[in-house]
């Protein structure tokens, strides 16, 4: 088993978590069910496969939790700017989240790459 808390893709999805979090407590109360649920899903799912990966045997194991992490990530970018064009969150916050998870998804890409499981 490998220490996912030392990934730096883990730790940058850990803060993304966190991120998204504090990002959504602003949203009206009425969006608690609706996209502050749906971020906050998809955000604490980044760092979730990753660690959940890390405990696979098989790097094709590991490669598959990646690649859910990946999708998580994206579905949270999809979220973050849906909730801009509504005029939900602080504008600044939501503009550095973006960028927090577009560095997300180049390490999770150059990370999967670097797996040996074919």
């Amino acid at each position: 088993m490998k220490n996912f808390k030392k990934l730096k893709i883990w730790q940058q999805g850990f803060d993304i978590a966190v991120s998204s979090i504090r990002f959504v407590s602003t949203f009206p109360k009425e969006e608690k069910y609706g996209i502050s649920s749906q971020i906050t899903r998809s955000a604490v799912s980044i760092a979730s496969n990753i660690a959940e990966g890390s405990s696979r045997k098989s790097e094709r194991d590991y490669h598959r939790f990646l690649e859910i992490s990946l999708g998580s990530s994206f579905e949270l970018e999809t979220q973050v700017l849906i909730a801009q064009s509504a005029n939900f969150g602080n504008k600044s916050e939501s503009e550095l989240l973006l960028k927090n998870i577009d560095e997300e998804q180049k390490m999770l890409m150059s990370f999967m790459s670097k797996l040996n499981y074919k």
